[in-house]
C-alpha cells in the first residue's frame, strides 16, 4: 500500500465507514440507556418526554455539533486532535493553561479505563432480556463476568493491528446499528408525527425549570453526548472531513431513535418505568432477539473510541513532555493511527480490576459522566484561548458561544458531581485519577525546570579547541568516532554540556566528532540524512530524518551512513578493520549519552527539590535513552552531569 498523507483529508466511502467504526461507538450507543435513565421510577407525561427529547437534541446540537464537530475539529495540531493537541496550540499564550490540560487529559485517560468496563458489562447483561438466557446471563454472576473479561481482553489484543483494521471490521457493523436506529425510530414516529414538536427548546426549558427536580434529570441527559470528547481525540485516525460528514448520518439516526422512543413511551404512559428499557420495548416482539445481538456488538465497539483516544492523548502528551517517552508503534502507514503497548496494558489491567471488583455495570454508572464533564470544561477553557488568540474570531460572537458552553458544562458537572459523591466508587476512581495527574504534573513540571538549565552555544566558538584536542597525541585516545546527541535543530548551535564533555570533564581525543540530531517526519518510511562538515573529516553535524514507522536503531543507521560516506569518498578516514570484510567499512563508534542527576548542592526551592526527586525516581521505571535510540550497550558511554541551581 502506498503512503498517501492526504487520504484522510478527503471524503470517501472508506473513510466514512472507518469513522463509524472508530469514532461513534460511545456516543452512538447512547439510545440504549439514556431514556431508560431519564424515565426510571417516573410517571410518563408529555412534559417529561417532550422536555427530555428537547434537552437531548439541543445537547447534541450545542455540545457535539457546534463545539466539537464545527469548532474543535478545526483546532488540529498537524492532523492530530484531542485536548493535548489543543493545548499545544495555545501553550505559549499562558503558562497556567498547563493545569486544565493535565486535568482534562487525566480525566479522559481515567475514563478510558472506566467506560469499556461499564459499556461492555451493560451490553452483555442486556442478553438477560432474551427469555432463553434469562437464568444464565445475570448481572454480576461468574458467567457474565467471564464473558466480559474475554471480550475486553480480545479488544485490547487486536489494538496492535491498528485502528484501520478495527475500523474496517467495525464500520459495517456500526452502519447496520445506525440504520437500525433510524428504522426503529421511524417505525414508531409514524404513529404520532407530532412528536417532532418536542425539538422546540421551550420544552427543554420547561422541564428544567417547572418539572419537579427537573434540573437533576440533566445527569441522565448528559450521557447522550459523553462520546463527543473521544470524537475530537480520534481526529488523527479518520480525518476532519470524514468525521464531519459521518456525524450528519449519526445525528439523524440518534435523534430519530429518541423521537421513536418518545412516541412509544407516550403511547404507554400508564406505566411507571423502573427496570424496563424503552429501547427494547419499542421493538416488534419478533425483532427483539436481533436487536439485542446488534446492540451488544455495537456496545462492545463503543469501547474502541476511548481506547484509541487514549493512545492519541498519550502520544500528544509525550510530544509535550507531559508523559515519559514510552514505545509507540504505528500499525498502519497513517501517523494518526498509533498503538502504545504500555498504555494498552495499563488500560486492560485497569478494566480487569474494575470488572472483578464491581462485577455489575450499574455499580459504576454514578461515575460514568463525571470524568467527561470535567474534560469538556477543560477543553472549553483551552478553546477560549485558541479562538481569541490563534484564530482571532469575532470576539462578541465567540464570547457568547463560549459562555453558553461553559454554562451548560457547569450544569452537567454539578449533577454528575452529586451523583459521584453519593457513591463509594469515588475512592477507586479518585485513586486512578490522582496517579495519572501526578505523573503528568511531575514529568511536565520537571522537564520545564530542567530545560531552564540547558544552554545552547554557537559551535564555531569551540572549533579550534576541539581540533586541537583531536590532534594532541599526548592525550589518551578515546575512540575513532564519538557521537553526541544534540537537542538543537540548528547547525550553528550545540548543547553546552557536549562542549564541557569534550573539553573540560575529561578531554576526549577522537578522529571525528559527530553531533547528531533526530527529526521524526510524517513520511512513514523516510530514512534520509543531512550532513554539514563544519571541519572536514573532523567535526560533523548529522541531521537524521526518520519516518514515524522507522525503528530508531541508531547503531545500525549510523554504520550505514559511514559505509555510504566511505564508498562515496566523502570522508577520508581509513578503514581500520579491513581484515574483517574488505567490501565494508569498519571502525569503532562510541555513543555518549549525557544524563542529569540531582545534585545535593543546589539552591532549588523545597517544592522543586521534592518534585525533581520524584521525577528521577520515576525515570527508573520507564525506557532509557539507550532503549529509545536502539543502541548497543557495548558502544554506549553514559556521562552524568549534575543538575543544580546556584542562584
Amino acid at each position: 500500500m502506498n503512503y498517501n498523507p492526504n487520504f484522510l483529508k478527503k471524503a470517501s466511502a472508506t473513510g466514512f465507514i472507518i469513522a463509524l467504526g472508530i469514532i461513534y461507538g460511545d456516543i452512538g450507543t447512547s439510545p440504549l440507556y439514556v431514556f431508560k435513565a431519564i424515565v426510571k421510577n417516573k410517571i410518563i407525561s408529555t412534559e417529561l418526554i417532550y422536555g427530555a427529547i428537547s434537552c437531548i437534541f439541543w445537547t447534541l446540537t450545542l455540545q457535539t455539533t457546534f463545539k466539537y464537530v464545527f469548532i474543535a475539529l478545526r483546532a488540529d495540531n498537524k492532523g492530530e486532535g484531542g485536548i493535548m493537541a489543543l493545548y499545544s496550540l495555545v501553550k505559549h499564550k499562558a503558562k497556567w493553561l498547563l493545569v486544565p490540560a493535565i486535568i482534562g487529559a487525566s480525566m479522559l485517560l481515567a475514563d478510558g479505563v472506566i467506560t469499556p468496563s461499564i459499556s461492555i458489562s451493560n451490553a452483555i447483561e442486556g442478553i438477560n432480556n432474551i427469555h432463553y438466557f434469562s437464568q444464565i446471563i445475570t448481572p454480576g454472576n461468574n458467567v457474565t463476568v467471564g464473558i466480559v473479561v474475554i471480550i475486553i481482553s480480545t479488544l485490547f489484543f487486536v489494538q496492535k493491528f491498528g485502528t484501520k483494521f478495527i475500523g474496517i471490521a467495525f464500520g459495517p457493523i456500526m452502519f447496520v446499528w445506525f440504520s437500525m436506529l433510524i428504522l426503529l425510530g421511524l417505525y414508531n414516529i409514524v404513529q404520532d408525527v407530532s412528536i417532532i414538536k418536542s425539538l422546540n427548546p421551550y420544552y427543554g426549558y420547561k422541564l428544567l425549570t417547572a418539572y419537579p427536580e427537573g434540573f437533576w434529570i440533566l445527569g441522565a441527559i448528559f450521557i447522550c453526548t459523553t462520546g463527543a470528547e473521544a470524537l475530537y481525540s480520534d481526529l488523527g485516525h479518520c480525518g476532519k472531513i470524514n468525521i464531519q460528514i459521518s456525524w450528519i448520518f449519526v445525528k439523524i439516526a440518534l435523534i430519530t431513535n429518541y423521537l421513536g422512543q418518545g412516541v412509544w413511551l407516550l403511547n404507554h404512559r400508564i406505566h411507571t418505568f423502573d427496570t424496563n428499557n424503552p429501547f427494547y420495548s419499542m421493538m416488534p416482539e419478533w425483532f427483539i432477539i436481533f436487536g439485542v445481538i446488534i446492540a451488544t456488538v455495537a456496545t462492545i465497539i463503543a469501547s474502541q473510541a476511548l481506547i484509541s483516544g487514549s493512545f492519541t492523548l498519550i502520544g500528544e502528551a509525550i510530544k509535550l513532555n507531559l508523559w515519559p517517552r514510552v514505545t509507540i508503534k504505528f500499525p498502519s502507514v497513517y501517523k494518526g493511527q498509533l498503538y502504545i503497548p504500555s498504555i494498552n496494558f495499563i488500560l486492560w489491567a485497569g478494566c480487569m480490576f474494575i470488572i472483578f471488583w464491581f462485577r455489575k455495570g450499574e455499580n459504576m454508572e454514578s461515575a460514568y459522566g463525571f470524568a467527561i464533564s470535567i474534560t469538556m470544561l477543560m477543553t472549553t477553557m483551552l478553546m477560549a484561548y485558541y479562538v481569541f488568540t490563534v484564530r482571532k474570531w469575532n470576539k462578541i460572537l465567540s464570547a457568547i458561544g463560549l459562555a453558553i458552553f461553559v454554562f451548560v458544562e457547569i450544569a452537567f458537572l454539578i449533577v454528575n458531581s452529586v451523583k459521584l459523591i453519593e457513591a463509594w466508587v469515588i475512592f477507586v476512581f479518585g485513586f486512578i485519577l490522582i496517579v495519572i495527574m501526578t505523573i503528568m504534573f511531575i514529568w511536565g513540571y520537571s522537564k520545564k525546570l530542567i530545560k531552564k538549565f540547558l544552554h545552547h552555544v554557537r559551535i564555531d566558538r569551540y572549533l579550534n579547541k576541539i581540533v586541537a584536542i583531536s590532534n594532541d597525541h599526548e592525550l589518551p585516545f578515546f575512540g575513532t568516532h564519538i557521537v553526541y546527541f544534540n537537542k538543537s535543530e540548528s547547525f550553528e548551535f550545540i548543547d553546552k554540556r557536549i562542549i564541557n564533555s569534550i573539553l573540560l570533564h575529561k578531554p576526549k581525543r577522537a578522529e571525528i566528532y559527530w553531533f547528531l540530531h533526530i527529526e521524526r517526519t510524517n513520511d512513514p518510511f523516510q530514512n534520509e540524512y543531512i550532513i554539514n562538515q563544519i571541519v572536514p573529516n573532523k567535526i560533523i553535524i548529522l541531521h537524521f530524518k526518520l519516518g514515524f514507522k522507522m525503528q530508531t536503531k541508531l547503531s545500525d543507521h549510523f554504520k550505514e551512513i559511514l559505509q555510504d560516506l566511505y564508498v562515496t569518498n566523502k570522508i577520508s578516514i581509513q578503514n581500520q578493520f579491513k581484515n574483517l570484510d574488505n567490501k565494508n567499512y569498519h571502525t569503532d563508534i562510541s555513543f555518549i549519552i549525557l544524563e542529569h542527576f540531582f545534585s545535593a548542592e543546589n539552591k532549588f526551592k523545597f517544592s522543586e527539590k521534592f518534585i525533581l526527586n520524584l521525577y528521577f525516581l520515576l525515570k527508573n521505571y520507564f525506557p532509557t535513552e539507550i532503549q529509545e535510540y536502539g543502541l548497543m550497550n557495548e558502544s554506549v558511554f553514559i556521562e552524568k552531569t549534575p543538575l543544580f541551581n546556584r542562584n
